[in-house]
């Protein structure tokens, strides 16, 4: 059997010639569609194949790759982007599949390995994706009687590894390609709104937001209207961003009290929390960050319930301790400063432990201790709780630090 590679590419000079060097000794065919490049490109995949064509693009990556497909010959075709890899193990693995693999096979699905945590496209490190597909199908018919013609495909689940390492955030051209389908068609399918509504949420700028609102107003009344729960909550969680950008608490406010809502999401709790984070509400807003890490699942984002819901719950602890410290230093002063003769006996004090003044801080340090000295009992809760505040978000912080993205049961 002969198979052939088929990718789509525009300006992947930094990438190809890995990509292309992996799959040179297991492909026969290599097929490269190049939707405008203006670098080394094509000078690269030249190297490679001489089966390299061009193509205008039209806004429409499915087009493009169809495009591609129409131009191999062999009886599989693996579809391969110039950011992927397969190394040297899972090439004699490839080689191993080729030898044996039944022509009733029609998709072959492989271990997708994604090398970028905050990915505004990827929620798993690793999942299992279709990557080999028969180029001609042939159908049959099946059942002895009532007899009917078999529609649903052969799909063989391999151990392939195929490492994924993206280049940049191409949300920006994606967001183009939205919003294109949306101005003339004025729907998305299900499965659009959910790949819009994720990448708006983690990758999304003010701008895309600002110009997504009205659809996904709308979208909402619809889904609501067809009964899609996971769809209307998805969408509020990107309107609650929305809003919360636009300082629009009224908004918020009747957000929130829908019923999709009444258990909200890791992605809702997090929105909540950084609306209360703008008012300088840091203990309401820690509130909110420790449900999504907690409490919540996450519904678009996977790390709405892991790293980054942990980095926002340390953020809003770090600045409770702030504020604790603010207090204690003006308690400090308006209490222990102005008693000239008790600060001259402290001062002394600490210089006899071998202290020394931090013009930096403008405090004393104990040297035998290097921590701050309690001038006033009365703040010794407010120093306790300072040290918690600290302790708690150090904590949060390695953990997040420590966070990975799941795989999805592959």
């Amino acid at each position: 059997m002969k198979f052939t590679t088929c990718m789509i590419v525009k300006n992947e000079e930094a990438v190809l010639d890995k990509c292309l060097a992996s799959l040179a000794d297991i492909m026969d065919e290599i097929i490269i569609v190049d939707t405008g490049s203006t670098d080394r490109t094509k000078e690269i995949a030249a190297s490679y194949t001489p089966y390299i064509y061009d193509y205008v693009w039209q806004e429409d990556f499915a087009a493009a790759r169809n495009f591609a497909f129409s131009k191999a010959t062999g009886d599989y075709i693996y579809s391969a982007d110039a950011d992927e890899v397969i190394d040297a193990e899972n090439r004699l693995k490839f080689q191993a599949l080729k030898r044996v693999l039944l022509p009733e096979v029609e998709i072959v699905q492989m271990i997708y390995i994604t090398e970028q945590a905050d990915h505004p496209t990827e929620n798993f490190a690793r999942d299992r994706r279709p990557k080999l597909f028969k180029r001609l199908r042939e159908f049959t018919w099946v059942e002895p009687v009532h007899e009917t013609v078999n529609l649903s495909p052969i799909v063989f689940d391999s151990d392939i590894e195929v490492r994924h390492y993206p280049q940049g955030d191409h949300s920006g051209r994606d967001f183009g390609v939205f919003e294109k389908i949306i101005a003339e068609k004025g729907v998305l399918s299900d499965r659009l709104i959910g790949m819009y509504v994720r990448e708006l949420y983690k990758a999304g700028t003010p701008q895309a937001l600002g110009r997504a609102k009205g659809f996904l107003e709308w979208s909402l009344a619809a889904a609501k209207q067809n009964g899609k729960e996971l769809q209307c909550r998805q969408i509020i969680a990107v309107l609650l961003k929305i809003y919360r950008l636009e300082e629009d608490a009224v908004s918020i406010l009747k957000t929130c009290l829908r019923e999709e809502v009444t258990i909200p999401s890791a992605e809702v709790c997090l929105e909540l929390g950084n609306f209360f984070m703008m008012k300088e509400e840091y203990a309401e807003a820690s509130e909110w960050f420790r449900r999504a890490a907690f409490d919540c699942e996450s519904e678009i984002d996977i790390a709405s319930s892991g790293k980054t819901a942990l980095m926002a719950l340390a953020g809003s602890l770090r600045q409770l301790a702030a504020a604790v410290g603010g207090a204690v230093q003006g308690g400090l002063m308006q209490e222990t400063l102005i008693q000239e003769t008790a600060a001259e006996n402290i001062v002394e004090g600490i210089s006899d432990r071998g202290g020394s003044y931090d013009d930096k801080d403008s405090r004393w340090i104990a040297g035998e201790h290097k921590s701050v000295v309690e001038w006033d009992v009365e703040h010794c809760s407010y120093n306790d709780d300072y040290s918690r505040f600290i302790e708690q978000a150090e904590q949060y912080e390695q953990m997040a630090r420590e966070w990975k993205p799941q795989e999805s049961g592959v």
